[in-house]
């Protein structure tokens, strides 16, 4: 009788966590301006602005919170929280993320200093540079493939510096006495740090690759069914330009559908 108790009770409490999942989602980002930050202590942010009308919309709630990038990911791991934003979708996420449809179109490329005549064509024009990168990031996995690709091809790899703040890593450039020769970073994140921090000594040196950001979730808490809601609500805001009203509004650019 009491095996049967406890059956019952575990039943119950699958449901109830079931339900909650359906009802609620609990999203973790970081300050990663100008697409998600804080604000008077609350996250705000394009995406999230996204992400609440997507749930009005499917009548549910969602909490959003800032913290550390390596916190956000080991909490959704964990099963202490349902989802990320924004993020680049790769191999090693989609083992244990499900993706939401592109929300927005950016690019990653090169910041040098103002000094520096070249304008950024081929990895030629960056071999051997010591540059800089916030990681451990989607970013830094892709500076990391360009170094390779460099050293694949008989030419000199660069020198990479990580860290953990993208902050750090434009004031070091900026100072030209850390010994950075560039920057790896998406351009809107980087243009937006030039501007705030009043970094006059660097300028864009020119784009490397383009790609997509994306909203993500557990796949240990979310279900395929709620990923799918969400962005059959998601594909309806593409096609009548909601999305991209609220992200021109913070001079964004949405992604097209495929």
């Amino acid at each position: 009788m009491r095996y049967i108790i406890h059956i019952f009770c575990m039943y119950i409490l699958l449901m109830q966590s079931s339900f909650a999942k359906d009802t609620e989602l609990i999203f973790n980002t970081q300050e990663f301006s100008p697409f998600n930050y804080s604000s008077s202590g609350k996250a705000a942010g394009p995406v999230l602005e996204v992400i609440n009308a997507v749930c009005a919309k499917l009548k549910i709630s969602c909490i959003h919170k800032v913290m550390p990038w390596r916190r956000a990911q080991k909490e959704v791991r964990d099963g202490d929280a349902d989802g990320l934003f924004v993020v680049g979708k790769n191999k090693s996420r989609e083992s244990w993320l499900y993706f939401s449809l592109p929300i927005i179109t950016t690019e990653y490329g090169f910041f040098v200093l103002k000094s520096n005549t070249k304008t950024f064509k081929t990895l030629d024009d960056i071999q051997g540079y010591k540059v800089g990168v916030f990681g451990p990031s989607n970013t830094s996995n892709s500076l990391l493939k360009i170094s390779e690709k460099l050293e694949d091809d008989n030419k000199t790899p660069l020198d990479i510096r990580t860290l953990y703040d993208d902050t750090l890593v434009f004031k070091q450039l900026n100072s030209e006495t850390r010994g950075l020769q560039a920057v790896y970073s998406n351009k809107d994140v980087g243009n937006d740090l030039i501007k705030k921090l009043n970094l006059k000594n660097l300028k864009y040196m020119g784009k490397q690759k383009e790609l997509n950001y994306y909203i993500s979730f557990s796949k240990k808490t979310v279900s395929k069914e709620m990923v799918d809601k969400f962005n059959q609500v998601l594909r309806n805001m593409h096609l009548n330009n909601e999305l991209k009203y609220i992200l021109e509004k913070y001079s964004l650019q949405s992604a097209n559908l495929k």
